[in-house]
């Protein structure tokens, strides 16, 4: 039996070309060519002029936090229905974050429910555009300006993703991606920054290299970390970005595919895409109503005896006991919406190498497991 999985990296011949270049040549840590081409090219994609890579999507948000001097004594505001990477990304740099429940339709971060939670110690704003849909960005970027913060987009799940014909990332003053393997754009591991903003590029350049003096190097005046990109992961992101049209086409391909064939299924919920956003739907997520049948556990349980691999959604961070047992949320604070969704959600095969006639056989498992 042939095993779906939930996501397979698309890498070919251009690829392969650009680290072998790399190795050919020894350029094979963090100097070399393509790593400026890699963010240059990566900047222009997003519509803005910088782009600083980095290890990986976790340190692309503390480093864009540490870069704007974010520390001890503020608060950041960010969804609770997210990837724990980013409350680990505050909490990096002795910030605390401060959770806001999902709304209901794309998932994201209800919007309306920011501004109440603004107070003397609130520094930014973090939206976590979830499963490539962005989040309703205008209202953000009025509490922006109205309060004087900072808006740090999380853009890890959304690489070519557009609100109102801006692509995420350019949206705030700053936008932070992840490269891991499953991600739309991938270097295997690796992250980046991009930004407008000539001021905090050249912050975030100093202190994810160790902070070298101006002119002294091995000379350190100030705490800073190693979250260098590699030239030959590097090779791989310029590859895989040189073709970002094509993998958004794919991704959206799919999406369509689906839900044409789950089209007349009762008890499932499939994504939207509201008409101010072009989803690039990083995974198909979908929701498991009662009128499915079965749980969305049972239901998982059943593909994987198939051979069709799922994910469930995020446990949101009110209910990570890292953040719990810490006293870093009110435990008195409720979000319905983001416990609904996390009990009830999983997401489909959604990878690049994915076939028209896998997610046909998806689609038909699917009714399979309803009908029994």
């Amino acid at each position: 039996m042939k095993f779906i999985p939930v996501n397979e990296p698309l890498l070919g011949k251009k690829e392969l070309k650009y680290v072998t270049d790399c190795i050919k040549t020894g350029w094979i840590s963090s100097k070399g060519e393509y790593i400026n081409k890699f963010e240059n090219k990566f900047a222009e994609v997003c519509g803005v002029k910088y782009g600083i890579s980095t290890t990986n999507g976790t340190t692309a948000l503390h480093l864009a936090l540490a870069s704007l001097g974010i520390g001890k004594g503020d608060e950041v505001i960010m969804p609770t229905f997210t990837m724990i990477a980013t409350a680990y990304a505050v909490l990096y740099t002795g910030a605390k974050p401060v959770f806001v429940d999902s709304e209901e339709r794309t998932w994201n971060m209800d919007t309306s429910k920011v501004e109440k939670l603004i107070n003397k110690n609130t520094k930014a704003i973090l939206p976590v555009h979830i499963y490539g849909h962005s989040v309703d960005m205008d209202p953000l970027r009025k509490l922006a300006r109205k309060y004087d913060l900072y808006l740090v987009e999380d853009a890890a799940e959304a690489h070519g993703a557009e609100y109102r014909g801006e692509r995420c990332g350019s949206l705030g003053d700053i936008g932070c991606f992840s490269f891991y393997g499953n991600k739309i754009i991938t270097t295997g591991e690796g992250g980046m920054i991009v930004t407008n903003n000539r001021k905090i590029t050249e912050k975030a350049r100093l202190l994810k290299d160790l902070a070298h003096s101006p002119g002294k190097r091995f000379l350190h005046s100030e705490l800073a970390y190693n979250y260098r990109m590699t030239n030959m992961q590097a090779a791989v992101g310029l590859a895989q970005v040189e073709q970002i049209n094509k993998f958004i086409r794919k991704k959206r391909k799919i999406a369509q595919t689906y839900k044409e064939n789950l089209k007349g299924v009762k008890g499932l919920r499939l994504p939207v895409e509201e008409k101010w956003v072009k989803n690039v739907y990083w995974m198909y997520a979908i929701l498991i109503e009662k009128g499915f049948g079965i749980t969305r556990d049972k239901l998982m349980t059943e593909l994987a005896e198939e051979g069709v691999g799922t994910r469930a959604f995020f446990v949101p961070m009110h209910r990570q006991p890292v953040i719990v047992n810490n006293g870093i949320c009110d435990k008195k604070t409720s979000y319905p919406v983001a416990d609904d969704i996390a009990e009830r959600g999983l997401y489909l095969p959604t990878g690049m190498t994915l076939r028209e006639k896998d997610i046909v056989t998806v689609c038909n498992k699917l009714r399979e497991i309803q009908q029994k």
